[in-house]
Parts: C-alpha cells; sequence; structure tokens
C-alpha cells in the first residue's frame, strides 16, 4: 500500500515492570511492528526501559533485554508502562518520580494491564477516565475512589490512555495506527494477525462473574446485572423480581433451569468473589470488605467465605497478598512461595 512519507518515526518507550504480562505487552508493540512491515517505512520505533536495565523477567519466566534503565533513558513523547502479576501493589519512589517528570515535559503516558494503578499511585490520572483488567477492577475502584474506572477495553483521555491488557492491547494500538496513518493501514494489520475485528475502546470488557457460554436468556442475564450492581446493599428476591418485572417463581424457575442454583446462591456467590477480589488487591481490612459485600457481621462473613471457598478470609487474604510488591507485613512468612 502507499503511505504517506514521514520524516521522523513516531518514538515510544515501553517501561517494563517486573513480572509484566507478556500477551499485553506483546499485543501492543507487534501492531506496530506490521505498520512498519505494511507501509515500508519506520513509522514507529520503540525502546524498553526499566528501572535498573539489564534483563527485565515476564510473569511467564521469558527475560527481556532493557535498552535503557531509568537513569540513561532518553527524552520520550510517549511512554506505555506494562505491568502484570501484583502491578496494583507496585509503588517504586525512583519510577513514579520518573513517570511524574516525563509528563511535566509534557509527554503522553499509557498503561497496559495492571498498570493504571501505577498511574494512579503516581497520581497521573486525578481528574482522567480509565480502565484496567476487569479482575482488577473492583480493587481499582475501591483504592482510588475519585478516579473513574471505566470497565471498557481502552479508555483515551486526552494524553492519557489506558487498557485492559490482554488482545485488547492490539485494539487498542489499532485505533492509534488509525489516527495517525488512516484506517486502511489499521485494517491490514489487523488482517496480518488474524484478527478478524477492531474493537472500539468503549466496548465493555467481560463482567467479572459471568454465566455459563451459552446462556442467552434476556431475563436471567438483566437479574444477574442488578444483582452485581447491588452489592454493598444486597437485594432480597421479592425487590430483585420486582425490579425484573417478573414474578419470584419465574426467577427462580430461571436460575434453578440454566445455573442449577437459586438466585439467592448465586447471589451469594457473586458477593464473595468481588470479597475475594477485594482481600487481594487492597488493604482493606477483612470487616471493611464484609461490609462492602453486602455483610452485616464479621462472623456471617467468615463462615459465608470459608463455606464457598474452603479457607477464612483472612488466610486468603495473606497467601494472595505474598506477592513480589505486596505491602509490608501482608502475604506468607518470609520463605514461602506464590506460584
Amino acid at each position: 500500500m502507499t503511505t504517506p512519507k514521514y520524516s521522523e518515526p513516531e518514538m515510544i518507550g515501553f517501561l517494563m515492570i517486573p513480572h509484566f504480562s507478556m500477551i499485553a505487552f506483546s499485543a501492543a508493540i507487534e501492531p506496530l511492528r506490521l505498520a512498519n512491515y505494511l507501509s515500508g517505512q519506520e513509522l514507529y520505533r520503540w525502546v524498553l526501559i526499566s528501572r535498573d536495565g539489564g534483563l527485565e523477567k515476564a510473569s511467564n519466566g521469558i527475560d527481556v533485554r532493557i535498552d535503557y534503565a531509568l537513569a540513561d533513558a532518553p527524552a520520550l513523547p510517549t511512554v506505555v508502562v506494562c505491568s502484570g502479576v501484583d502491578g496494583h501493589w507496585y509503588d517504586d519512589r525512583h519510577v513514579m518520580a520518573w513517570l511524574r517528570r516525563m509528563v511535566a515535559k509534557g509527554g503522553t503516558i499509557g498503561s497496559v494491564c495492571t498498570a493504571s494503578h501505577i498511574l494512579a499511585r503516581a497520581g497521573l490520572l486525578q481528574g482522567y477516565r480509565c480502565t484496567t483488567h476487569w479482575e482488577n477492577l473492583a480493587g481499582f475502584s475501591e483504592t482510588f475512589q475519585e478516579i473513574e474506572a471505566t470497565g471498557e477495553l481502552f479508555t483515551i483521555d486526552r494524553n492519557r490512555f489506558t487498557c485492559a491488557g490482554g488482545t485488547a492491547a492490539v485494539d487498542l494500538m489499532l485505533h492509534r495506527i488509525a489516527a495517525t496513518h488512516g484506517e486502511r493501514l489499521a485494517v491490514e494489520v489487523a488482517e496480518q494477525m488474524l484478527h478478524d475485528k477492531i474493537r472500539a475502546g468503549s466496548v465493555l470488557q467481560r463482567t467479572a462473574v459471568q454465566p455459563d457460554p451459552g446462556i442467552e436468556q434476556g431475563e436471567l442475564l438483566a437479574a444477574i446485572v442488578l444483582m452485581q450492581d447491588n452489592i454493598e446493599e444486597p437485594l432480597d428476591l421479592l425487590t430483585l423480581s420486582n425490579r425484573l418485572n417478573q414474578s419470584r417463581r419465574n426467577v427462580e424457575r430461571l436460575f434453578r433451569k440454566h445455573l442449577n442454583c437459586s438466585p439467592a446462591r448465586y447471589y451469594l456467590g457473586l458477593r464473595l468473589k468481588r470479597a475475594r477480589q477485594l482481600l487481594s488487591q487492597t488493604k482493606m481490612s477483612v470487616m471493611e470488605v464484609a461490609i462492602s459485600c453486602g455483610f452485616a457481621s464479621a462472623t456471617h462473613f467468615s463462615k459465608s467465605y470459608h463455606d464457598y471457598f474452603g479457607v477464612s478470609p483472612r488466610s486468603d487474604q495473606q497467601s494472595r497478598r505474598a506477592g513480589p510488591f505486596a505491602a509490608p507485613g501482608a502475604g506468607r512468612q518470609r520463605g514461602a512461595e506464590k506460584k
């Protein structure tokens, strides 16, 4: 194809956080490589940066060679922060300060996967809309209540862009390619990647809990959405049915037929799964999590949690916080490993 000539390639720095998600990083960088290949020009150039340089290990165990340590990194117009496993705990003051300096110089800052937590912790998302991976969305919203988290595949707000990670990074970069070099090139890149449809950023991710694939009953899905929207103050079955303009018996029948459980049991599972996310991703106490998920007492919460997951909330919280960036005092005892 014929693409207008550009005198200088767009320079992008990828800041690699330890245990970054390889799929999100690859999904972000490969569309740029293919844009160069298909256009016959170097439209994009990139460098990899980390705090100390050398090698950085992804969450899948693969080492990636870094071009620059922070101290030696050149000035960059665009920086994309790449994180993954336990990125919501990452809090390195040197990295945060470097990101703030990039913004102060007029740079555009983006993130993939859990790195929106890092931008928020650095104070770079105040007054901006953002997104993060659905699994971390509840924890993000509780930790940074003043920031609007959209739950979209990717969110672009002025000179900030955030992405849910995974293959959503492909759509984000295709959007950026189209905005700068035209829809045709973006479509050709998508075709090369066997990416059959370029998704808009406004497309919502899956919710944290979904019914089994193949369930298409509108009434059932409406009931589940209503439950998800009322976690902190759960609705009783009569109120739920009235809001759905359904009889109690019909709502019960739908859940029994398609999910093989009562509405109350399914609702409890939603609340407990949300609680598990908050326990592992925030500094909230067990009691705070219990209240946030609609339990009136810690005793009732602990019993329900143990019955559902086979472990107490406190023990589960400690084991799930035992990541490389976990807060001091959280997690397992020294010597214990988290896979």
